[in-house]
């Protein structure tokens, strides 16, 4: 274990190295004055994340970091020579502090401790038990968060159903299930609610606003994949084929994650209802001790997962750091590029995104749901959903108080950045990692558009009526 412990280490050290991370910008001395020429970095930078695995695979993973950290250095340089190194320096100091390093040592707590939990037997796949299976997972998407949830479920599935001929579908629900849709009720299930949760949303708030909105599209999404699975194991049943997994007893190693997950909870929690006013000041930056503890506890219990895991627990779940490590360097530049982003829509109809603006209120200035829903929506889809999330949350006021008592905006935000991260594979983190283990395991999942294909086919009927019902 003292290998992994070092890892440990290295991933969180190698979070820390740019102190210069951004998301907002109060220091910019007119937000109204900047163009949009200063969100190029911003656009090339999720433009690379979107294309450049699918054009030129070789070249984005073999240098994805120093391309991450040109297009910050884009911004950043000029930024500083127009309004000063001081301001640049602050800006990105605090949402380093404030926001990108909390959001990464969340991500790595739970993706320590899930890959820490190896689920051992063979189930044999029948639409029954696959789709009792998508259930499962889709609940511990929002305890575990959806790339723990895919993570941990994502290997029994592929073995209960590597005997069948048409298998690919199993995985294509998966994705829109368990790695996006589930995540859609805790700060714990998915990026962007944790990032609302950093600024300010209740932790319950969407437990209690999207409960039904979820459960409903989860409803529609597991009967229409039970009827089609049916359909599927129907047509296998005249030439049944081998099942290449042997039968064994179902088990899980590396138990004592679970308590860690539990403590995870408690941890994210506890911060946000713990307010004793205590603020501790580092670099020149306030930081709640609320938030200074959250982040430590994460920390020790990342470090205590290695330390109670058995080896063999995280060998069968093929456990490596690097798409931790990926995730790190890759939103490190997201959040750098993004602070004039966020400047600009904080200007609201004054700033360069004014058009923008004005397609999510009416006549009255008052906030469109279904506009902000779609939106939001339509770029997380080829985006990530992480900082979309952010841009909207800021384009509505970026006031969590304000928008949880305007409870349809920021439910249609919220809705919008998770629900439609499935859409692509590009949308939310897991559903490519998904689509990664898929094949290494000999699955034939569909091509980038025939996964479009199956989101317009199964996805886009559930959106209109969940706009219809509750964002109209």
């Amino acid at each position: 274990m003292r290998r992994d412990a070092s890892a440990a280490a290295t991933v969180l050290l190698s979070l820390l190295p740019g102190l210069a991370s951004a998301a907002t910008v109060q220091t910019v001395p007119d937000p109204a004055t900047l163009s949009l020429w200063w969100g190029l970095p911003f656009a090339a930078m999720l433009l690379s994340i979107a294309l450049m695995p699918l054009f030129a695979a070789g070249v984005w993973h073999h240098h994805q970091g120093k391309i991450a950290a040109g297009w910050a250095a884009l911004f950043l340089i000029p930024f500083a020579l127009s309004f000063g190194v001081h301001v640049t320096w602050e800006a990105a100091l605090h949402t380093l502090l404030h926001e990108y390093l909390p959001f990464v040592i969340l991500l790595t707590a739970l993706y320590t401790v899930s890959g820490g939990i190896a689920v051992r037997g063979n189930l044999h796949g029948s639409p029954t038990q696959n789709t009792l299976l998508l259930a499962i997972g889709t609940v511990l998407a929002s305890v575990m968060g959806t790339t723990g949830a895919a993570m941990l479920m994502v290997r029994p599935v592929i073995r209960a159903n590597d005997g069948r001929r048409h298998n690919a579908h199993v995985l294509v629900f998966f994705i829109f299930l368990v790695a996006n849709v589930g995540g859609a009720l805790t700060p714990l299930g998915d990026p962007p609610l944790f990032l609302g949760f950093l600024k300010g949303v209740d932790f319950f708030w969407t437990l209690k606003h999207l409960l039904v909105p979820t459960a409903l599209l989860c409803a529609l999404l597991l009967a229409v994949f039970y009827a089609l699975d049916r359909w599927f194991w129907s047509k296998e049943a005249e030439r049944p084929a081998i099942d290449p997994t042997p039968d064994s007893p179902l088990g899980i190693i590396g138990a004592w994650n679970v308590l860690w997950l539990v403590v995870i909870v408690i941890a994210v929690l506890h911060s946000g209802l713990w307010k004793p006013g205590i603020t501790v000041t580092i670099l020149g930056q306030s930081l709640d001790l609320q938030n200074l503890t959250r982040d430590a506890a994460l920390v020790l219990v990342a470090l205590l997962s290695l330390a109670t895991t058995p080896w063999q627990a995280r060998h069968e779940n093929q456990f490596t750091w690097g798409p931790m490590i990926e995730v790190g360097k890759l939103f490190l530049g997201i959040f750098l590029t993004i602070i004039p982003v966020i400047a600009i829509l904080r200007a609201g109809s004054g700033g360069a995104l004014a058009g923008l603006v004005s397609l999510t209120s009416d006549a009255q200035g008052q906030p469109i749901a279904a506009a902000y829903f779609w939106l939001t929506g339509a770029l997380s889809s080829f985006l990530d959903n992480a900082p979309t999330y952010l841009v909207f949350f800021n384009l509505a006021g970026g006031d969590a108080a304000q928008l949880m008592a305007h409870a349809t905006t920021l439910m249609a935000i919220s809705a919008g950045a998770v629900f439609m991260g499935a859409v692509t594979y590009i949308g939310n983190a897991p559903n490519f990692m998904v689509k990664a283990i898929a094949e290494h395991r000999g699955v034939r999942m569909p091509s980038f558009f025939g996964y479009i294909g199956w989101s317009l086919a199964v996805l886009m009927p559930c959106f209109l009526l969940l706009t219809v019902v509750f964002f109209r």
